[in-house]
């Protein structure tokens, strides 16, 4: 479980954090059960309230006997609606004040309306970038977790998993053997996307232009999916052969905490590989390095954004850059933690400094179209000596 004192610095940052950006707000209203989770320790049903003065309070419609297993928040009751939230306080001795920061992300339209009705007497603020904010700066101990995600994700696949890929094998089959070797290190078996309607399973696994196939997801690989109810994974019609490249793009979590890595293969002898194809993914790594000695306390994500968009168009592959057509998406990395779409992003409009502790995951991929896709993924801690990579020192496509 997460120690104690984690969950101090975590409520003394989401204060501090409210303070300097939404001054009027004297406490923040949790919903979603991962910010839950990351204030209270418990994947609860509720609501989680932190004053700005006070002790934090865990309502649970349900799991409340569970939380008080699992979280050292002291005051922890079971509730039914929102309308006894206010009378459960006021038995405590305390009152919610006028302005409250609320996280508007993690309630539907419908429970949303609900709990307005039975606080119509208070104001309601965005908060959801203040949480973002609060988790995007990893302690010691979240960032140890991530270091050994990193490291047993960097093994299943450049060093487990080449063995059993051969001529013949699915898409499907690929994925089948990946969770084999994921969940034999480790794997919790669960990745979680913080971005409304997201949903993802496993990773990507394209083989040839699979990867420039229609997606709808927000990243750069395309992919044909297990089925269009599971557009994630592999497709067992795909088979790898001769003279294609494959792509995995896949996340590993660990005790709650996600690494993303993405792999290039190549089925053949590495000579025989197109020049392009070479050119852009040694473009990749580069731009991955240059990105990497970025990554210090200070710098802004959207100045970084800037200098890869500049590179990018010198260098003459800004067609398939993060994407080829209407795959295409607009940043080079994320941040990367409890979920795998954390703040902050590598694109434009993010302009608050990078902090040292924060991951982030960076991303540069070049679709071709008729071929695939290449290009490097890697999960990166935030130093005062420039991103130090989670995920491995070998960045170069593999040939099998």
């Amino acid at each position: 479980m997460t120690p104690a004192q984690e969950f101090t610095s975590r409520w003394d940052r989401c204060k501090k954090l409210l303070h300097q950006f939404i001054p009027q707000a004297q406490g923040i209203l949790v919903f979603s059960r991962l910010n839950i989770y990351y204030f209270s320790g418990s994947f609860v049903s509720g609501v989680f309230w932190l004053p700005v003065n006070g002790e934090p309070i865990l309502f649970c419609r349900r799991g409340d006997a569970r939380a008080r297993i699992e979280s050292p928040v002291n005051h922890i009751y079971s509730f039914k609606s929102y309308r006894d939230i206010e009378p459960l306080l006021n038995d405590l001795g305390c009152s919610l004040p006028e302005v409250i920061a609320a996280e508007m992300n993690g309630l539907s339209w419908a429970l949303a309306g609900n709990l307005t009705k039975h606080l119509s007497r208070h104001q309601f603020v965005p908060a959801d970038k203040i949480i973002a904010m609060s988790r995007a700066k990893k302690s010691e101990w979240e960032r140890s977790i991530l270091r050994e995600a990193g490291a047993r994700h960097d093994r299943c696949l450049t060093k487990l998993l080449p063995p059993f890929l051969h001529a013949g094998i699915s898409e499907l089959q690929i994925s089948h053997k990946i969770s084999e070797l994921f969940f034999s290190k480790g794997h919790l078996g669960i990745l979680r996307m913080e971005n409304y309607g997201e949903e993802v399973f496993l990773g990507h696994i394209s083989v040839g232009d699979s990867a420039n196939y229609p997606s709808v997801f927000n990243g750069p690989v395309g992919l044909r999916g297990v089925h269009p109810a599971t557009p994630y994974m592999g497709s067992a019609e795909v088979q790898w052969t001769e003279g294609t490249p494959l792509i995995i793009d896949n996340g590993f979590t660990l005790a709650g905490y996600v690494t993303d890595k993405t792999q290039v293969y190549w089925l053949g002898e590495k000579e025989n590989m197109p020049v392009n194809a070479l050119e852009a993914h040694d473009f990749c790594i580069a731009l991955q390095n240059k990105i990497a000695e970025l990554l210090r306390p200070g710098t802004l994500p959207s100045e970084i954004w800037s200098h890869c968009l500049a590179d990018v168009e010198r260098s003459g592959w800004s067609d398939g850059f993060m994407g080829y057509g209407k795959n295409k998406v607009f940043f080079v990395g994320h941040g990367i933690g409890l979920a795998i779409d954390e703040y902050p992003a590598l694109a434009k409009g993010f302009d608050l400094p990078l902090e040292e502790g924060m991951t982030l995951a960076i991303e540069p991929k070049i679709g071709i179209p008729g071929f695939g896709m290449v290009g490097v993924e890697n999960t990166f801690e935030v130093t005062t000596k420039g991103g130090k990579c989670l995920t491995g020192e070998e960045f170069d496509i593999i040939s099998i």
